[in-house]
């Protein structure tokens, strides 16, 4: 009787993770419009990059799931993204990173934020000072990214979620997954 009411149960936790794992169609939706956009496609390819064990293990943050992706246009690699969620004071908000294919950020975008306040992180303003950094940066808040009155933490994440994707870049380059 207990192996009956046991499996059930492994099973929904089973799926419930790996449905974590996939980008919601809200989320990529988003995504999708900002490479248009940003790299000047109408249509590309988004193919996504396997990290394995031993190479998640070096990163800073391990880089599980449907996250990290090359962007491809008739089988010429054009770019890629990095789509993840960062802190904000009582949720999480979903951003991404575009870059170009030397590795340059040349975009990022807070695709949902779910607070009453901080949204001011998503002003392209403010996120344009991510732009050209590369895995050689390391980026302070209130030093080299500007603070924002009212999305103290908000901002601050978001520096840190850049900053620790920089470190990933480097040890991704380093053992040739980028």
């Amino acid at each position: 009787m207990r192996k009956q009411l046991l499996f059930p149960f492994v099973l929904f936790i089973a799926s419930f993770s790996l449905l974590s794992l996939v980008i919601p169609k809200n989320v990529q939706k988003k995504v999708t419009k900002e490479i248009s956009k940003t790299f000047e496609v109408e249509t590309f390819d988004l193919e996504e990059i396997k990290i394995s064990k031993d190479v998640n293990d070096l990163l800073v943050r391990k880089i599980e799931g449907e996250k990290l992706f090359k962007i491809v246009v008739k089988n010429e690699l054009i770019g890629y993204a990095y789509v993840d969620k960062a802190p904000s004071k009582t949720d999480e908000f979903d951003y991404l990173i575009l870059l170009d294919k030397d590795l340059i950020i040349v975009k990022t975008k807070v695709l949902i934020y779910r607070e009453d306040y901080g949204g001011e992180i998503g002003s392209k303003r403010w996120l344009k000072q991510f732009n050209g950094k590369t895995s050689k940066d390391k980026l302070k808040y209130q030093k080299d990214i500007m603070a924002i009155s009212g999305a103290t933490i908000s901002a601050s994440s978001m520096t840190i979620a850049v900053n620790t994707f920089l470190q990933n870049l480097a040890i991704l380059h380093q053992n040739k997954v980028l």
